[in-house]
C-alpha cells in the first residue's frame, strides 16, 4: 500500500540501454532487450508502491533518426512486449494508455496496440507509454485544437493534451545520469519534482523506484509559492 506522501503519477525517461550494452561489449539490441525487462520490473514496482499511473518514454518522435537496424530492433521488441505481457496486464487490472502518434507505426503494431488498449480499458491503474511522442508537437497539437474551439488558454490547451485523463504529474525521473528532459512532458512537468539518477535503465529495479518515491516524499512542493 502506498504511503500517502508518495506520488500518484510518476514518469520515467528510460535512458542508458545503449551504454549498458556497450559496457558489456554487447549489441545495442541486447541493451534494449534488458531495458524491456526493466520495464516489467518498474510496472510491478509501481503496483507494489500503489502508484496510480506510471508513464514511460519508450520511443520519441526524434528516435526515427536512429539507424534502421536499431529502429527495427525496437519495433520487434515492442511486438514481443505486447504479446508477452498483455494477459498479465489484464489479470493485474493495469490499463494501457498510449501518448503520441502511435498510428505512424507498422499496421501490425498499431493493431496490437489498439487490441491491448481495448482489452485493458477496465484497468484500475494506468501504464502510459509514450510512443512516437514529442512534447513540443503535443503542445502545438493541443493549441491548434483549442483554437478550433475558441480562446487559447492554459485550461483549453491542457484539455487537449494526451495526458488530460491522467493524474497531474508529480515526479519525473531520468536514468543514466543525463540531466535534460529531451522533449518529454514539458507542459506536464511545469511543477513536477525531478530526479536524475545515475543508474542505467536496464539496471533499474524496485529499489530505485522506491528510493525515488521516498525522496519525493521528503520534498516540500510549493507550486510557485514561498
Amino acid at each position: 500500500m502506498a504511503d500517502s506522501s508518495f506520488p500518484r503519477h510518476v514518469a520515467i525517461i528510460m535512458d542508458g540501454n545503449g551504454r549498458w550494452a556497450k559496457k558489456r561489449a554487447m549489441p545495442r539490441a541486447l541493451g534494449h532487450k534488458a531495458g524491456g525487462e526493466a520495464v516489467r520490473r518498474a510496472v510491478q514496482a509501481a503496483e507494489d508502491l500503489g502508484l496510480e499511473c506510471l508513464t514511460l518514454y519508450a520511443f520519441s518522435s526524434e528516435n526515427w533518426k536512429r539507424e534502421e537496424d536499431e529502429i527495427s530492433d525496437l519495433m520487434n521488441l515492442m511486438r514481443r512486449f505486447i504479446e508477452a505481457n498483455l494477459q498479465d496486464m489484464i489479470e493485474r487490472k493495469v490499463r494501457l494508455k498510449i501518448i503520441g502518434d502511435y498510428k505512424a507505426f507498422a499496421p501490425d503494431i498499431v493493431e496490437k496496440l489498439e487490441g491491448a488498449l481495448e482489452r485493458t480499458s477496465g484497468g484500475e491503474r494506468t501504464l502510459a507509454v509514450a510512443l512516437n511522442y514529442g512534447a513540443q508537437q503535443e503542445i502545438a497539437r493541443a493549441a491548434r485544437l483549442a483554437a478550433e474551439e475558441g480562446a487559447i488558454t492554459p485550461e483549453s490547451i491542457e484539455k487537449h493534451l494526451y495526458t488530460a485523463d491522467l493524474p497531474p504529474l508529480d515526479l519525473l525521473i531520468r536514468t543514466s545520469g543525463e540531466v535534460r528532459l529531451s522533449n518529454f512532458l514539458l507542459w506536464q512537468s511545469a511543477y513536477a519534482e525531478m530526479l536524475f539518477m545515475d543508474v542505467l535503465w536496464p539496471d533499474f529495479g524496485e529499489e530505485h523506484l522506491r528510493a525515488a518515491c521516498e525522496e519525493f516524499a521528503k520534498r516540500e512542493r510549493r507550486f510557485g509559492g514561498r
